[in-house]
């Protein structure tokens, strides 16, 4: 084990793991209970020179609008790609878009190639930490200012309060 690898190094991984093994057994019996304590502290443990150290988050409330303004995103975004692949007459326009970065927190800068990539339309292909840049390859981009601007304002602004 590595040096400070405590118990509760992951404590929102542990609340998964434990919520994940309940709902799957569809039972709250004494016994599915202990096995998903058990889960919830064994397994961060044993996994821990995997993970590395745990992350503490700043403003809890920021990252719970930061999840609604994704999952927001990416229904829109289903809706809009949609429309562009089954419109006959849709002319896209793809376009790759470098996005500067103020990011430094390399959980941070994770989570926001995650969070480019699964928003229907478009995909992170590059993080340049040397040129502190995000390339993204968008399905239909009329405007690449307005497409960076609204990455870093819905995104990555968020993301360095949380983290930062």
């Amino acid at each position: 084990m590595k040096p400070g690898a405590g118990w509760f190094s992951h404590p929102v991984l542990s609340l998964l793991l434990a919520a994940a093994w309940l709902l799957l057994q569809r039972s709250l019996a004494p016994a599915q209970l202990l096995t998903a304590a058990l889960l919830a502290l064994l397994v961060p443990r044993l996994v821990h020179g995997f993970l590395g150290p745990g992350v503490r988050l700043r403003a809890v409330g920021t990252a719970l609008r930061l999840a609604g303004v994704v999952l927001w995103d990416i229904l829109v975004s289903n809706l809009v790609v949609a429309r562009l692949v089954l419109d006959p007459s849709a002319r896209p326009r793809p376009a790759w878009v470098p996005v500067p970065l103020a990011l430094t927190h390399p959980t941070a800068l994770s989570l926001l190639a995650s969070i480019v990539t699964t928003t229907p339309g478009t995909v992170s292909c590059v993080v340049d930490e040397e040129r502190r840049e995000i390339l993204v390859h968008a399905l239909d981009c009329a405007d690449p200012g307005a497409l960076v601007a609204d990455i870093q304002r819905r995104y990555e602004a968020p993301l360095r309060e949380i983290f930062e």
